[in-house]
């Protein structure tokens, strides 16, 4: 199924729903990419594949576990170099199959975290967040759904610049 139901009303789970979806077009793109392709750019920004795919994984893992649970992480900033506003990078020992494995985990602990929860609860005071400046889940859920959509329509134009695969 390309879309959820039409009449699926828990925003939740709607989130929910198209963050699983975009994990599954963000496998298509990647999948069948040399190496050189996954760690290139052919962008002008200079961000390869796997960047973007390690970005979206700590994405998801700073404003639920960090953000919304208010957990400890180690390194929220670690597809930056531990600077908010650094490049995306990626180590050595960073691998296709073993990203995709970070963003399938994330996506299941973020299912576990948000569970039966009011889409009005407020994020977690502690972690990424001070006491007065708390989103609700339903805003969390909805900031990481637009990263993902937006930064899946940017791999889509990779791929394509890579060797002319469109659509998902």
């Amino acid at each position: 199924m390309t879309t959820p139901p039409r009449d699926l009303a828990d925003t939740v789970e709607l989130h929910l729903w198209y963050l699983d979806h975009y994990r599954g077009v963000i496998e298509t793109k990647l999948t069948g990419l040399r190496e050189e392709d996954l760690r290139g750019s052919r962008l002008p920004s200079g961000w390869s594949p796997l960047e973007l795919l390690r970005h979206l994984a700590f994405v998801e893992r700073r404003w639920l576990r960090w953000g919304f649970a208010g957990e400890p992480v180690d390194h929220p900033w670690g597809d930056s170099g531990d600077d908010p506003d650094g490049r995306w990078e990626i180590g050595p020992d960073d691998t296709l199959e073993g990203l995709l494995a970070a963003l399938y985990e994330g996506g299941e602990l973020t299912r576990r975290l948000v569970a039966g929860v009011d889409p009005a609860t407020l994020g977690a005071a502690g972690g990424r967040f001070d006491a007065d400046d708390r989103p609700t889940l339903n805003w969390i859920l909805f900031h990481v759904l637009q990263e993902y959509a937006r930064h899946t329509g940017q791999l889509d134009v990779a791929r394509e610049l890579i060797d002319g695969v469109t659509g998902e």
